[in-house]
């Protein structure tokens, strides 16, 4: 089932997430909605705090988004109650977007190598180094299970321009290809 994409200004959208167990009600079915979720807004990555769930699970799939050829460098993974162990390297600066912010894009800096460790969904745990891209998706979406949007990371000035924009998203005055839900 395709879920609504919780908009800028759910309350859901800033708070820090809770640790699931391996019990948690319909796993499975929620991680398969997530998915057909994510394709269908054209996502890299997507949150359980996107969908109204306060939990600590997020997917990302970078393959889609490799050159042709380059596939094999992408990542497709569910990480569930992650946790980041360290970030390293240069930061660099790239635009990032939000499905929960539709038509808002920014440049962010984030360093450039993350290891986290994780369980995927037959909670199997990981720890495992990412970097490039990967990384920053993974990093995009880890921020959303501990209530942080990328309008925060934002320079003072980009902030300042998109202000009228998120308030207007979040009184619900924003159009995107896929069902949102606002306040």
């Amino acid at each position: 089932m395709i879920l609504p994409i919780y908009a800028y200004g759910q309350p859901v959208l800033k708070k820090m997430c809770q640790a699931i167990d391996k019990d948690y009600p319909d796993l499975d079915k929620l991680i398969e909605n997530m998915w057909k979720t994510m394709y269908r807004a054209e996502g890299v990555g997507l949150a359980a705090p996107q969908i109204g769930l306060p939990i600590r699970i997020f997917l990302v799939d970078t393959v889609q988004s490799m050159d042709e050829g380059e596939e094999d460098k992408g990542i497709k993974k569910v990480f569930i109650n992650a946790q980041k162990v360290k970030e390293s390297g240069q930061l660099w600066e790239y635009e990032e977007g939000c499905l929960s912010i539709p038509n808002i894009r920014g440049d962010v800096s984030r360093p450039e190598i993350l290891r986290i460790r994780y369980l995927d969904e037959n909670f199997k745990e990981h720890e495992e180094v990412f970097d490039g891209i990967n990384a920053r998706v993974i990093q995009h979406e880890y921020d959303h299970i501990e209530g942080i949007l990328f309008t925060q990371l934002l320079k003072p000035l980009k902030k300042k321009l998109v202000k009228r924009k998120l308030d207007k998203i979040a009184k619900g005055n924003a159009s995107a290809s896929y069902r949102m839900k606002f306040k």
